[in-house]
């Protein structure tokens, strides 16, 4: 059988294909996809699902001149397939490859770089506005056709809050966009909330879109006798509907809705896209799909298939999993006891800090039932699975809504609760008003968990938790700690829930590193914890995070700790001005060390606390994230690139020791 895939360089090939080439090249790309997933982690079930739908789309309009937005981007891979893209393809998630997410810098048929939930509809209605006023302007220019503009929204997104805003004034507008809601009863983990349950309704209604059709043919053919009776049917017919369909919220709010579609039906899929291509308005097409769909595993599982780790390993990890149930199976009574604490270690020894933080989490609610956690559909990510089953009424998942996950936690902490919010960093920037007005204003002791700070790796620029410590730092009340390692991690928690204040804990997505070798401080509120004394006209590095242990590591590998001292901050406020202060004015230079955005951060706030207490410095230097956006690529590769690994600090420690030595300052300070 010849492969249609390699033919497809452009969506104009796919208008040459029939029902049953699309449906063939259906599988090829189904088939890639697994092939990516073999050899590494990508986006996998959510892509599966949205195969046909691609291929609908992109047969019945033109996308390199209509528009198309697709909400969340990691649902894109397939589109990347059929745009151009698919000699490139395998390269996905690699530095220097194609991003997981749409890139307009890769090709004209991506518009954003669609990494975060719920933007899409006000996106494409901002389209649409400038499209028709830019039509209005240059409409001199005879014969330019009207713009049709997309977006495809998931079900897991359709509960957040900007949707809402985007629904209405699309409604009002009266724009003819078209929302695909490709809805698959799933975020990342199965979706929550009202409007999930209202859209279980929808599903249960499959002739409504064909009972509607018949309902307006029949009151056409009533012969119109006047304003009572066009009055009478209009209710009629309003309420034929909502007996169908059990509510009628999209139409209310001024916007048609057709569907449900069977979301893997391309024939099927192309009828009614043609159809709201034609409409006048605002349009919704509800279209239902399988995530996972053509690879059983995923389909069984999808939240564990949604980015799974390469799947020759997993297998690999389920043989060893399946080997020890069978020997479990066999043992009774007190070896079966001892049996499963060895396989509850070995999950242990996954010592993430995600990882880390859970346990402590778990420990925390099981000492103090006014200990509860919120999470923002991230259940999996943020490895709360366990406490969501062992404390189900003091587990909160509320969907893709950041903002709401804080200010609930406001009201809860108000009510005497130690709610503790659990969410990537990168996502946390979406509720930054309500840290500001309902955390920070309030002075309230709600507990900010900011998983994945710093670089994450192959997800990319629109996952960095770069800005935290910027955004954060300067809110009155806020505590901002960076633990190091996992005990750091495990005691900031436990003071976070104690302290009584509004206390943020910034994590990377990384092992817990290992600071070896040194007696160990307990952490104490705003308290750093000095590692290494240094010398009088010695250098000193203020490290925090998983820094500190690099940093460590560059010293001793220059044969440096009793000339060079080493700060682990721990607290980026409040500044443990106290400590730092004295060790300043007696060193030679000064280095700041920090995984996040330069502006704003950790270095600067240290710069502010010096020149506030005019202390100079003959030589000061910051690392850390420089004024631009790190590429998708390994997190390691990442780490160099922004001169943060172990290998590049050593060369600016050297750098500076020998301009320090150069410049006579070290002899002079210290008298020799």
């Amino acid at each position: 059988m010849v492969r249609r895939l390699p033919e497809i360089h452009s969506p104009a090939d796919l208008k040459k294909l029939s029902p049953r080439e699309l449906t063939q090249l259906a599988e090829e790309i189904r088939e890639e996809l697994r092939n990516v997933v073999e050899t590494r982690s990508a986006h996998f079930a959510s892509n599966l699902g949205v195969v046909e739908l691609t291929l609908a789309l992109h047969t019945v309009f033109d996308f390199s001149y209509d528009r198309l937005i697709w909400d969340v981007g990691h649902q894109c891979y397939p589109h990347k397939m059929v745009t151009g893209r698919y000699d490139r393809f395998s390269s996905i998630r690699t530095l220097g490859g194609l991003m997981g997410y749409p890139n307009p810098a890769e090709s004209p048929y991506d518009l954003f770089m669609t990494g975060h939930a719920g933007c899409s509809i006000s996106s494409a209605l901002g389209l649409k506005c400038g499209d028709d006023l830019i039509r209005e302007i240059e409409k001199a220019k005879a014969g330019r056709p009207e713009r049709h503009v997309v977006a495809v929204i998931g079900d897991g997104s359709f509960a957040n809050g900007v949707v809402f805003e985007g629904l209405n004034h699309l409604g009002a507008s009266k724009k003819n966009v078209t929302v695909i809601l490709n809805d698959n009863q799933m975020a990342i983990c199965p979706r929550v909330g009202s409007m999930g349950q209202y859209l279980d309704t929808l599903r249960m209604s499959p002739r409504y879109t064909e009972i509607k059709a018949d309902i307006k043919r029949v009151f056409e053919s009533i012969p119109i006798l006047g304003h009572p009776m066009r009055q009478f049917l209009h209710y009629t017919k309003n309420a034929v509907k909502a007996q169908v369909l059990g509510g009628m919220l999209f139409e209310e709010l001024g916007i048609r809705y057709i569907g449900p579609v069977d979301g893997h039906n391309i024939r099927q899929l192309q009828k009614f896209l043609r159809m709201v291509r034609n409409y006048d308005c605002p349009v919704l097409l509800h279209v239902f799909t399988k995530k996972g769909h053509g690879y059983q595993p995923a389909e069984d599982d999808p939240a564990k298939f949604h980015a799974p780790p390469p799947l020759r390993r997993s297998r690999a990890e389920l043989r060893r999993q399946e080997k020890l149930q069978a020997k479990l199976s066999r043992m009774a009574g007190e070896d079966l006891e001892k049996e499963k604490e060895k396989a509850a270690a070995e999950v242990r020894s996954d010592h993430s800090f995600t990882v880390v933080a859970s346990h402590k989490i778990q420990q925390l609610m099981e000492r103090d039932a006014r200990v509860v956690v919120i999470t923002a559909a991230m259940c999996q990510g943020n490895k709360l699975e366990q406490i969501r089953s062992r404390f189900p009424d003091r587990f909160f998942d509320v969907g893709i809504c950041e903002s709401h996950a804080v200010t609930l936690a406001g009201g809860m902490a108000k009510s005497g609760l130690k709610p503790i919010v659990d969410i990537y960093s990168t996502f946390m920037q979406r509720a930054y008003d309500h840290l500001f007005q309902e955390v920070s204003l309030q002075n309230l002791p709600v507990t900010l968990l900011m998983d994945r700070a710093g670089l994450v790796g192959a997800d990319g620029p629109t996952h960095h938790g770069m800005y935290d410590l910027a955004y954060l730092r300067p809110l009155p009340n806020m505590v901002m700690s960076v633990p190091g390692d996992a005990a750091e991690t495990e005691q900031m928690l436990e003071l976070a829930v104690t302290c009584g204040l509004p206390f943020a804990i910034r994590y990377p997505k990384t092992q817990t590193a290992e600071i070896t070798g040194l007696p160990r401080q307990a952490v104490a509120l705003g308290k750093s914890e000095v590692l290494l004394p240094g010398i009088p006209g010695g250098g000193l590095v203020l490290a925090c995070g998983t820094q500190v242990a690099d940093a460590l590591d560059a010293i001793r590998g220059l044969r440096a700790e009793k000339e060079i001292g080493l700060v682990n901050v721990r607290f980026v406020k409040p500044l443990d001005t106290a400590t730092l202060f004295p060790l300043v004015r007696r060193c030679g230079w000064l280095l700041t060390i920090e995984e996040g955005a330069k502006i704003g951060g950790f270095g600067s706030a240290v710069l502010e606390a010096l020149t506030d207490a005019d202390i100079s410095l003959p030589k000061f230097r910051r690392l850390g994230v420089g004024d631009r956006f790190i590429p998708h690529a390994t997190r390691q590769e990442q780490l160099e690139m922004a001169g943060l690994d172990t290998a590049s600090i050593m060369r600016v420690i050297e750098e500076m020791q020998k301009s320090m030595e150069q410049s006579g300052y070290a002899s002079h300070h210290t008298g020799i």
